[in-house]
Order: structure tokens, then C-alpha cells, then sequence
């Protein structure tokens, strides 16, 4: 099974790559660098938007019929994954590059610095997104990080929670904001928030702010080109991470490219 959502995509894609769509998701066609000239670009014009950065981990969960409306929702899909790029080329229809969150949570408040924009930092457990706020500003001088907020567990729940996070966003008007809290939770809720930030741009960022704050290190640089960071991440985080990668996500992984092979062009023609 693979969901059917189709984004308008009009005038709201980087580059001129189009879309390629992976297990029934379009993802854009689009590099790192792409995507920051065109957030920026945007935030410059006072238009917000959404960006969905799928790991094979979401992309699972995408095929489930509830959570078809946060691809409909976003401005720009990006392949967080590597299996993901993968599967791209064994279908034909090459992504260009890996785009995760984690590089995205550094590198767009960093050409935001540039300009004197700000940034929200939202998610985390308790302490996260101060000390993340904190490394940001120390890494870029002209950066305003103009607010940081570690919600309790239930928050979406309590109506008194969510009125005080929605002032505090009204109060700052960020223009960008890092919400990591894990999918599909922080999609929702940016879902919510965008409505009270039209201008902002919002990424759920899932475990970035951990980086950032240097609670958890990411992996070598070689381990992430070569696609197996998440093998970094079990051996810090095992009890926290087997479950997912080795009993969800590995045997997903294998159907995905199944899949993929069988899509590849022969003659023209899928296979």
C-alpha cells in the first residue's frame, strides 16, 4: 500500500528538478544549498511555509492513511535517508542528495545570521532547546534566536500550554522555527502553528536539537555519506533506537527497494 498525496508544488519548488516520488511520497529534486537560497528567499518576501524531511523511519509511517495530509501540507519534501536516495536511483529518477534535518537545523539559521533573521527553538527534553539555543548563538554572531520552549509531555493536550507557546510565537515573530518533538508530533503541531505564523517557516527537525545542544554527537561524516549513520545512532542510543531501526525499519527498508527495482526503467517502460 502507498498513499496517493500529490502536492501543488507551483511556484513553490527551489531549482527546476521537479519531484520524484518514493513509496508514494514526491519528494523534491532538490540540494542542500537549494533548499536554504530558497527558504531564505522566501522568508524575504514574508511567505512561510513547511519543510517535511523523511528518514525511511517516516516514510513508513507515511503509509498510513492519517498522516496522508502532512505530505499535502508541505511546502518542500526532502529525502533525509540515504535508502531513500537509493531507492530514487534504482527506480531511474536520481535524487541529487541528502538533505536531513539535522544539516538543515544548522545551516538555515546560519545564512539566516547573515541577514539578522530569527529563529524559535521548540522540542527536546528538558534543557535541550535552551543549551541548543544557546550554540547557536555563540556560533553565529547576528543571529537572533528569539525564543526556546521544552514542552511538557501532554502539552497538545492542555489548552492553557498550547495558549502560552502560540503567545510566545506571537510575541517573537520568528522567522524560522525548529520543532523537535518526533513525527508525526511535531507535524501536527506545526500544522497548528502556522496559522497564528503565516510568514514563518517551520521544520520538524526530530532529534537536531539534541545535536545542536551536544547532548548526543552525530555521526562521522563518512558514516553519513555512506548511509549508515543510524548504525552511529543504535550504538549511542540502543535502548532507545533497536526497536525501530532493526525490527520496523530494516525489513521496510528491504521492501522499499524491492519495490524500487521493480519500477526501474526498462525500455522506457517500468520493469
Amino acid at each position: 500500500m502507498t498513499i496517493s498525496a500529490t502536492r501543488d508544488t507551483q511556484d513553490r519548488r527551489p531549482g527546476d528538478g521537479g519531484t520524484v516520488r518514493v513509496d508514494g511520497v514526491d519528494f523534491d529534486a532538490v540540494t542542500e544549498r537549494q533548499v536554504v537560497e530558497h527558504v531564505v528567499g522566501r522568508i524575504r518576501e514574508g511567505r512561510g511555509g513547511m519543510l517535511l524531511t523523511p528518514n525511511v523511519d517516516i516514510l513508513r509511517q507515511l503509509r498510513r492513511p492519517d498522516l496522508q495530509s502532512i505530505v499535502e501540507q508541505a511546502d518542500l519534501v526532502v529525502a533525509d535517508g540515504m535508502p531513500i536516495v537509493w531507492a530514487s536511483r534504482l527506480m531511474g529518477t536520481p535524487l541529487p542528495e541528502r538533505v536531513t534535518g539535522a544539516s538543515l537545523a544548522q545551516s538555515l539559521p546560519a545564512a539566516l545570521a547573515e541577514e539578522g533573521r530569527s529563529v524559535y527553538l521548540l522540542g527536546g527534553e528538558e534543557g535541550v532547546a535552551e543549551a541548543a539555543a544557546a550554540a547557536l548563538e555563540q556560533s553565529h554572531d547576528h543571529l537572533r534566536v528569539v525564543g526556546w520552549h521544552c514542552p511538557p509531555f501532554g502539552f497538545e493536550r492542555d489548552e492553557a500550554q498550547m495558549r502560552a507557546m502560540v503567545d510566545d510565537l506571537e510575541r517573537t515573530k520568528p522567522d524560522l522555527v525548529l520543532v523537535g518533538l518526533g513525527f508525526p508530533k511535531q507535524e501536527h503541531l506545526i500544522g497548528r502553528l502556522r496559522r497564528t505564523l503565516p510568514d514563518a517557516w517551520f521544520i520538524g527537525c526530530g532529534g537536531a536539537l539534541t545535536f545542536l545542544a551536544g547532548r548526543v554527537s552525530r555521526a562521522p561524516e563518512h558514516l553519513q555519506r555512506s548511509g549508515f549513520e543510524w548504525v552511529h545512532r543504535l550504538a549511542m542510543e540502543p535502548r532507545r533506537m533497536a526497536r525501530r531501526y532493526l525490527v520496523d525499519d530494516l525489513p521496510y527498508a528491504a521492501g522499499l527497494f524491492a519495490r524500487a527495482a521493480r519500477r526501474t526503467p526498462v525500455d522506457g517502460r517500468a520493469a
